[in-house]
């Protein structure tokens, strides 16, 4: 038989012809494969260089051990390719996991590194194995161990960059907005201010009365005054842009549709430009709204400016909030302003989905005393979850409020719910239901150990079709937390 073009070859021996060879394996190196009365025939296996002998998500049925060559345990990634994930050498053994810990089926692609030689024993043959077998049986134990912790470290390890690939991919997308926001109001003020210095030399050629120079006074105080008006709604600003384009026509200003809407967006009035209109002359008011209206919008880009920089500044203080609960034991957090973090570091991926989010924080304090850290993880997995739970155009719900001796935080989605039968897992490693690829099964696993072990606290879930409900609940004395 062939497997991605590559043969293998299949027999099934005698187990006494192969006993000399499993001599040389490492189950076997100190015990008497003739201990194992109960196995008759094994299957001899020998694959040239790439021939793939159990595929991702195939049902596992053997433990393997390697006569010689290098057999390679590949992760199919999500874009296709495959990650090594572990090897086995000349006289390795390997497969025992899925029997010892329940898998039926393998996540990884095995592959022969090279031309290579197996024994395979049946799920059947295995356990005969390890009931007359000691030392094989401890060999294969502390394989298991060994194998199970170099996974779970890997794992780790990939969950924490999973979580800081969200979160980079949350700042960039934050801080490009307001980037390019303050990038494209720069180039417009550079050419505004050209403008500007051109209509000031133009309107300063003719002299001044005094009432002219007091009302330009009044004019540049208001526009220098404020940023902009209050917040009108689109039909507000609609009907005010046409008055004041009415208005401005009605006195012959050059440029009036361009001037109005400027003009209203700083929250000028007809009645704040009469003093303008009945001090100057027809062409002389024309030339003095044109050049408030450059003043004008030259200090509106000035302030997008500002304010496009006090967005990236905001975002590097959220960073700042959430990762300082990492830094120094025996301090106080503030739960609010964690989760405001968050929430604001997450933002993207809530304006993706275009989910609303309902915060009632009724904490009070909402500041607990702990020697714990890592509260910003506990919220991050929390609310990512909640936002892949949810619909498009959904709602999440953050919630606080103060029980005696606790502060307890409630997050919420309307999602389609728990199953009951993964309920009782979902806070046991290694745990999911995504695809593979998609999740190692140890967000919620992290979550639990951090708000029980580091914060001493409690996490409960309550679900059922249309809602799902964490609700964490955390000291506010700072009782010492569980040791780990």
């Amino acid at each position: 038989m062939t497997q991605d073009g590559q043969p293998i070859e299949i027999e099934s021996v005698a187990f006494h012809e192969v006993a000399e060879a499993l001599r040389r394996t490492r189950p076997f190196a100190e015990t008497a494969p003739v201990l194992m009365r109960g196995v008759d025939r094994v299957d001899l296996v020998k694959a040239k260089a790439g021939a793939v002998l159990v595929r991702s998500d195939e049902p596992w049925r053997y433990y393997w051990l390697v006569l010689s060559g290098e057999i390679h345990a590949e992760r199919p990634e999500p874009d296709g390719s495959r990650t090594l994930a572990g090897c086995a050498k000349e006289g390795d053994g390997f497969g025992e996991a899925p029997f010892l810990i329940g898998k039926s089926q393998s996540p990884f692609v095995i592959v022969a590194a090279q031309d290579s030689v197996l024994v395979r024993f049946s799920a059947q043959d295995f356990w005969e194995m390890m009931a007359c077998c000691p030392a094989a049986r401890q060999v294969v134990l502390a394989d298991m161990a060994k194998r199970f912790q170099s996974y779970q470290v890997e794992a780790l390890h990939r969950e924490k960059l999973v979580s800081l690939g969200t979160l980079a991919a949350g700042l960039m997308h934050e801080l490009h907005n307001p980037g390019s926001a303050a990038k494209r109001a720069a180039s417009q003020l550079r050419q505004n201010l050209l403008r500007l210095q051109q209509l000031s030399l133009r309107f300063s050629d003719q002299p001044k009365t005094q009432e002219q120079l007091d009302c330009i006074r009044v004019l540049l105080e208001r526009t220098l005054g404020e940023c902009r008006c209050s917040a009108m709604s689109s039909l507000e600003q609609a009907d005010a842009e046409e008055a004041m384009v009415e208005w401005l026509a009605s006195a012959s200003v050059e440029n009036a549709y361009q001037i109005a809407p400027a003009l209203v967006d700083i929250g000028f009035s007809r009645e704040e430009l009469a003093c303008a209109r009945q001090a100057f002359d027809v062409e002389s008011f024309s030339g003095a709204l044109n050049w408030l209206e450059a003043l004008v919008s030259s200090v509106s880009l000035v302030c997008a400016i500002e304010e496009s920089i006090a967005r990236v500044s905001d975002l590097v203080m959220a960073v700042k909030k959430f990762a300082y609960d990492d830094r120094t034991p025996g301090k106080e957090v503030d739960v609010h302003d964690s989760l405001q973090s968050t929430l604001t570091i997450l933002g993207h991926k809530l304006r993706i989905k275009r989910i609303a989010v309902e915060k009632r924080f009724a904490a009070s304090p909402s500041v607990i005393r702990t020697k714990g850290s890592a509260l910003s993880q506990v919220w991050t997995n929390l609310i990512d979850n909640a936002v892949d739970a949810s619909p498009e155009e959904g709602k999440i719900e953050v919630e606080t409020w103060s029980e005696p001796g606790w502060l307890a935080v409630c997050i919420a989605d309307r999602g389609a719910g728990i199953p009951p039968e993964v309920l009782p897992h979902i806070f046991e490693a290694f745990y999911t239901t995504k695809p593979q690829g998609h999740g190692t099964g140890l967000g919620l696993e992290i979550v639990h150990r951090i708000v029980t072990q580091k914060f001493g606290g409690t996490i409960d879930v309550e679900s059922e079709p249309g809602s799902t409900r964490f609700i964490v609940r955390l000291p506010v004395d700072g009782a010492a937390p569980t040791a780990s």
